[in-house]
């Protein structure tokens, strides 16, 4: 755990000293809200087109809405940020669940801001992370996202019902039935897709974190698990899916391809370097993958990240 949060920390502090602030800044970010169909909303970030440009945008978030209250996805960073998805939800009812798609503190920080009256959902994986690791967690966040950004406020609130491993729940909010679905290991140990199947809008945190160019960012490592949850997924959804990402503006299924393409040419590109002989610094120039450029943070995230958690994985 303390190597994932270090590379991932190092990433972002490099990311960050590139632009001279944040990757994106909490206390500037504005949500919009996209209905997507009755009762089901997205809330996105206002630059959330820019993601095609290959720019990392901030959290997005969902609203889904029943004849007996309203669920949220994902309670975001801070104070901030929570309370504009908030303000929506309350247009649209009482709201009685929040989910966290997995532990991180952009996805779940704003817990800490709901009323008691609300129930928490997460993984179980997830809880276990947070009740181990929260101290750990907001040093890593203040790193990447910087100070000032009410992080430093922030108690951890972890989940009043959990979703066991591979498994699944399901929601009645009144004339709309939610499942929050474990398909397996995407970013974390701890990952949920809340999907509405009456809508088919699936939304998916990060390990779908936006559309082409961006990349599945692997800071836990596990590249074989992350391709076979990423096909689950895929295969489960109808071919008129549509996704909101963890961090990008809506999706159709079909751009879930160039997740799946990138991860299966990174996997083959690092067993082949492993097939020769090479060492790590050798493999991270044979894995160049050329074809999937185009994210701002490509030599992050490719090279500083998934190349190097590919080499680990397949030299055991």
């Amino acid at each position: 755990m303390k190597i994932r949060m270090t590379a991932a920390a190092l990433l972002l502090a490099a990311c960050a000293a590139q632009a001279g602030e944040p990757v994106w800044d909490a206390n500037k970010v504005e949500l919009k809200v996209q209905k997507l169909a009755d009762g089901v909303y997205a809330m996105l970030p206002a630059d959330a087109a820019r993601a095609a440009d290959g720019v990392p945008i901030a959290t997005t978030s969902g609203i889904l809405v029943g004849s007996k209250g309203v669920l949220v996805v994902d309670t975001m960073i801070n104070e901030r940020l929570h309370k504009q998805v908030m303000a929506e939800a309350k247009r649209h009812g009482a709201l009685r669940y929040a989910v966290n798609t997995s532990y991180h503190g952009d996805h779940s920080y704003g817990n800490y801001y709901l009323p008691k009256s609300v129930t928490v959902i997460q993984h179980a994986a997830a809880k276990a992370y947070v009740d181990a690791n929260f101290a750990k967690d907001v040093q890593f966040m203040e790193g990447a996202f910087g100070k000032g950004r009410g992080i430093d406020k922030i108690r951890p609130r972890t989940g009043d019902v959990l979703v066991a491993k591979d498994s699944r729940l399901q929601l009645d909010l009144g004339g709309k039935v939610v499942e929050i679905i474990d398909f397996g290991f995407g970013q974390t140990g701890g990952d949920l897709v809340v999907w509405d199947p009456q809508a088919k809008v699936a939304f998916t945190g990060n390990p779908v974190i936006a559309g082409q160019p961006s990349l599945p960012w692997l800071l836990d490592g596990h590249v074989q698990d992350t391709l076979d949850t990423l096909t689950r997924l895929y295969n489960f959804l109808p071919a008129d899916a549509r996704i909101v990402p963890g961090h990008g503006p809506v999706m159709a299924k079909e751009a879930m391809k160039w997740h799946l393409d990138y991860l299966a040419a990174l996997k083959a590109a690092v067993q082949d370097a492993h097939a020769k002989g090479m060492t790590l610094e050798q493999a991270q120039s044979h894995a160049d993958l050329p074809a999937f450029k185009g994210y701002a943070i490509y030599d992050w995230v490719h090279k500083g990240i998934n190349v190097p958690a590919a080499y680990a994985e397949f030299r055991k």
